[in-house]
C-alpha cells in the first residue's frame, strides 16, 4: 500500500535520520501547545510525541488523498531523576553542562506512529491506529575543565537542544561512552522504529 508518510517535527537531526528508512516524507512540524501530566522520562516523551503525532494526523486526515502515517517524536534528557529541556539562557545551559560533565545521564526519546488505511473522508474512527514507544540511552561523559566549559557556552550549540548539548556536534568530544542506541541520542531510534513500523506493515 502507498502511505503519505509525515513526520511531525521540524528537527533537521530527526529528518536525516528518518531518511535511513528509505521512503519519501513530507515535514509538518507541530505547534501545538505541549501538555505534561507526568515527571517520568519515559512518560513524558511518550506523551509529547503522542500529541504532536495525533495534532499533524488530524490536521491532515481530512484532505488526504492517501492512507496516512505521521510520526512524532521528543527527546529529553534525564539527571539525577530531573528532565532537562532546551535551556532558556546561558546560566541555565552552564548549569546542565556542569551536571552532566564527568557523570552518566540517560536521553529518553518518544515515538509514536498515527496511521490509517484509508484516504480522506473513507477513514472512519476505527480505522484510525496508534502505537507509542520509549528508547533510553545511557550517555557517559569526560570531566570539563573551566575554560572548556566556558569556550562551549560561547557556541551555539547549547541552545536549542535538550541538555544543552548534541552528541553528534562540537559536544561529541567529551562523550566517552554510551549505552544503547546512539541515535536515540541524536532524536530518533531509527532501528526500534523501523522494526515497529515493519511490525505494523507500514512500510
Amino acid at each position: 500500500m502507498e502511505y503519505r508518510y509525515i513526520l511531525a517535527s521540524g528537527s533537521p537531526r530527526r529528518r536525516e535520520l528518518l531518511g535511513m528508512l528509505g521512503f519519501s516524507y513530507e515535514i509538518i512540524p507541530a505547534e501545538s501547545e505541549e501538555v505534561v501530566t507526568s515527571n517520568v522520562p519515559s512518560k513524558v516523551v511518550e506523551e509529547l510525541s503522542h500529541q504532536k503525532a495525533k495534532e499533524i494526523f488530524h490536521k491532515l486526515l481530512r484532505d488526504s488523498k492517501e492512507p496516512l502515517i505521521v510520526i512524532g517524536a521528543d527527546t529529553v534528557v534525564s539527571y539525577k531523576g530531573s528532565i532537562l529541556g532546551k535551556p532558556s539562557d546561558r546560566d541555565e545551559a552552564e548549569k546542565m553542562i556542569r551536571g552532566l560533565q564527568g557523570d552518566v545521564h540517560e536521553v529518553y526519546t518518544g515515538v509514536t506512529c498515527f496511521y490509517t488505511d484509508k484516504a480522506g473522508t473513507e477513514a472512519t474512527e476505527n480505522d484510525i491506529c496508534s502505537f507509542t514507544f520509549s528508547e533510553c540511552t545511557k550517555v557517559k561523559c569526560n570531566p570539563m575543565t573551566e575554560a572548556e566549559i566556558s569556550g562551549y557556552l560561547d557556541t551555539d550549540e547549547p541552545y536549542d537542544k535538550a541538555g544543552a548539548y548534541g552528541i553528534q556536534g562540537l559536544f561529541g568530544k567529551y562523550i566517552s561512552g554510551i549505552e544503547g542506541d546512539y541515535n536515540n541520542v541524536v532524536g530518533l531510534p531509527v532501528a526500534r522504529l523501523y522494526k515497529e513500523m515493519k511490525d505494523h506493515n507500514l512500510l
